[in-house]
């Protein structure tokens, strides 16, 4: 081995490393994106992908649009085009967004469904997918016991149902909160197709140092993670019968400072990844889904992550790998092939 290559090779090896992590982290090779979505008009923050069982070509990925007065819901399709007909408007700060399959209204109907935080009316939504139908009467108030109303303003929502019980649930995080019961969780509850959200648990430490916004489900395995953004990724079981111990909170020296959106990459054999934000740093840190261990870097070419989401469905001719999506601060999505970011 020459002098050059070694030095290439230890460098390298260092960068994997914690403590070299932060001043190695913009050297990595930018991977660029199959496809850059059209602009929302206000501030893009948080990507579901909605994958379309019948006709994977047709899936569609919502992402949130920020604003007080007329913020969105914007559907774009698998080559980044908005959907008008599939887009909601006209709603107070959506945060973030999250995607559940099979919700029971009644004894004979199904349906995919989408909720989002609501934030500047302390509310989250929820609508049918994809035909795009309120199903909550105007929105569910969330922390509604708070008497401060800055403890009311949700951010982040998962989507879980459970494997046993076919319960759905959504757990709820916000912009300001305590350091112990930081997250709610609600059921979510058809009786004779009217749909209410009862809340069963609040739970989740929270560090103090700035605030909780992501959140992310793993159905298959039971976990919900949720990122306290300049300390660590934290960990629960999703499932509020569990109980309401903590399983681990890892991850924060790989992170130049805030931990934000969190996707799953889910393989068949439950082994995958963890893809995390690491907003400043203008990266995302990938861990093993099964050990939570650190596995490397990856530099996806957008700037100022909020959020993300994956999919390791096929999604046609398009992305027949599996999808990432994550948002990028100039008010777009970046779509990735799995396989080309070598998470396939």
């Amino acid at each position: 081995m020459t002098y050059l290559k070694r030095i290439n090779f230890t460098f390298l090896t260092l960068c994997t490393t914690a403590l070299l992590f932060h001043s190695c982290s913009h050297r990595l090779p930018e991977i660029p994106p199959s496809v850059i979505t059209e602009k929302t008009p206000h501030d893009t923050d948080d990507p579901a992908i909605w994958v379309n069982q019948q006709n994977p070509e047709k899936s569609m990925v919502f992402g949130t649009d920020k604003d007080p007065n007329n913020g969105g819901v914007y559907a774009f399709d698998l080559k980044g085009r908005i959907i008008s007909e599939k887009s909601l408007t006209g709603l107070s700060y959506p945060n973030n967004v999250a995607i559940a399959y099979d919700f029971k209204i009644n004894d004979s109907t199904l349906t995919d469904i989408m909720m989002f935080t609501e934030r500047e009316k302390n509310q989250i939504r929820l609508f049918s997918v994809p035909d795009m139908k309120a199903l909550d009467n105007g929105g569910f108030p969330v922390f509604t016991y708070e008497t401060d109303s800055d403890n009311r303003r949700p951010m982040g929502i998962a989507l879980y149902k459970d494997q046993l019980s076919n319960k759905m649930y959504a757990i709820v995080s916000r912009k300001v909160g305590p350091k112990l019961n930081y997250l709610d969780q609600y059921q979510i509850v058809a009786n004779n197709s009217r749909i209410q959200a009862n809340l069963v648990r609040k739970f989740g430490h929270f560090s103090g140092k700035k605030e909780i916004e992501a959140i992310a489900v793993d159905q298959e395995l039971g976990f919900v993670y949720y990122a306290d953004e300049m300390n660590c990724i934290r960990k629960y079981y999703a499932s509020p019968e569990k109980g309401d111990v903590e399983l681990s909170c890892f991850g924060g020296d790989y992170f130049e400072r805030d931990i934000e959106g969190i996707a799953i990459v889910k393989q068949q054999d439950h082994s995958g990844y963890l893809v995390v934000s690491n907003q400043q740093a203008q990266s995302f840190s990938v861990f093993d889904r099964k050990t939570n261990d650190f596995i490397k870097e990856l530099n996806l070419g957008t700037r100022g992550t909020d959020g993300c989401d994956a999919t390791s469905a096929a999604l046609g001719t398009e992305f027949p790998n599996g999808l990432l999506v994550s948002m990028n601060n100039s008010k777009e999505f970046y779509y990735h092939d799995l396989r080309s970011i070598g998470l396939d």
